[in-house]
């Protein structure tokens, strides 16, 4: 068996104790499939940095009713941070006039938030910007409000849900051809999810369901575990389409995640 080094098992810590045996046991897969890879890795510069590469994995196995699943991390030190989709460059979701200029520059996020808020009535399809923005500023800011006002705030609302918010691959490196990075993970995703069927099996409960945007589906379908769970599947939120996809408005629309939890 390939030995996993030292400097890769210490981002274990930052995962839940009930995914650590079976993290451990994903490293193993991409070991024994590639016994190179890790100990590069090991030795290499990567994203995310401060142990984080596990850091989705916080949600306990028993808490996962959810799973998005994203390419892979942010290029960027402050915005890789170990979960997927959330931007850790983003702190404030509003400003008077909308969004914030942090989630407006995240174009994915973005069209997320414009689909949570015609979900919730909040906008209305065709009128997504501007002076109807613009109305939605002044409620969700007003003194009092249910609204959540941070990125933060938002990963807290969709981990709070049960959402696993992981990447495919769990690693940027700028010399390293993504495609080939990702293949490398994919023993790991497949021990991940089979991990997930198992425990949903033995608590006699539905599997999570995998919410996949874009190209990931097909990145999973190589996988075989991919079969055992149930999916909603859309275009990227990166596509202004995204704001009117009527299976992400069935999925997120009764979760309210723009409101606090009581």
């Amino acid at each position: 068996m390939a030995k996993i080094p030292a400097e890769i098992l210490d981002n274990l810590e930052l995962a839940d104790a009930s995914w650590r045996p079976i993290l451990r046991a994903g490293l193993e897969a991409v070991a024994a499939a590639d016994p190179d890879y890790l100990p590069a890795l090991a030795a290499d510069t990567y994203l995310p940095t401060g142990g984080r590469m596990f850091a989705a994995f916080r949600q306990p196995l028993d808490k996962v009713r959810y799973v998005l699943v994203g390419e892979g991390p942010y290029p960027r030190p402050e915005s890789a941070t170990g979960v997927c989709f959330m931007d850790g460059a983003v702190d404030s979701l509003w400003s008077e006039k909308g969004l914030s200029k942090q989630v407006n520059r995240a174009t994915s996020l973005r069209n997320f938030m414009k689909m949570l808020l015609v979900t919730e009535g909040e906008l209305s399809l065709g009128e997504t910007s501007g002076e109807a923005l613009t109305a939605v500023a002044v409620k969700v800011r007003a003194a009092g409000s249910s609204f959540i006002q941070t990125r933060s705030e938002l990963q807290d609302s969709l981990t709070q849900r049960g959402f696993l918010l992981l990447n495919a691959t769990l690693v940027y490196r700028a010399h390293v051809p993504p495609l080939k990075e990702a293949r490398a993970w994919l023993p790991f995703l497949q021990t991940v999810l089979t991990a997930l069927a198992s425990h949903a099996d033995r608590k006699k409960r539905p599997p999570p369901t995998l919410v996949l945007w874009g190209k990931i589906a097909e990145v999973l379908s190589a996988l075989p575990a991919n079969a055992l769970f149930p999916k909603a599947i859309s275009e990227h939120p990166y596509n202004l389409s995204f704001i009117a996809n009527q299976t992400m408005h069935n999925l997120f629309g009764p979760m309210r995640l723009l409101h606090r939890q009581a």
